[in-house]
């Protein structure tokens, strides 16, 4: 286990999506939507291209939580989101974080995903079993 302190910053995580990897998500996921794959069909709904998942993304703000941790994936016992920006694949996403307290075993780690300029998920917050 890592030893986190309130107000230190967590480790960045970095993180290229490569064109294919909206493709693999929908297979695991189940979510087909052709905004996601289709590039004609995103660019016909208006989009620049196609788009992340969102929950591909949160799934990267879990993952840098419990890494920062030092802790099993199993060990997340909270996340919420708000998701506020639509992600691109082939541009780099950096999730960084600050933890918000420790107590109890248990500490609570603010996070922010963001590809450049544009955060697709804000004011998120996990809470990482010790």
């Amino acid at each position: 286990m890592a030893e986190l302190n309130a107000g230190e910053q967590i480790e960045t995580l970095k993180v290229t999506p490569d064109k294919y990897t909206p493709h693999r998500y929908a297979g695991a996921s189940g979510d087909f939507n052709p905004i996601h794959i289709d590039p004609e069909f995103a660019k016909a709904v208006g989009l620049p291209n196609t788009i992340l998942h969102g929950l591909y993304m949160m799934g990267l703000v879990a993952r840098a939580a419990t890494e920062a941790a030092g802790a099993d994936p199993r060990s997340l016992k909270r996340l919420s989101v708000q998701f506020r920006g639509m992600g691109a694949p082939e541009t780099e996403i950096v999730v960084t974080g600050t933890v918000k307290s420790v107590e109890n075993g248990r500490a609570v780690i603010d996070t922010v995903a963001a590809q450049g300029e544009n955060q697709t998920i804000r004011n998120a917050e996990a809470e990482v079993a010790l």
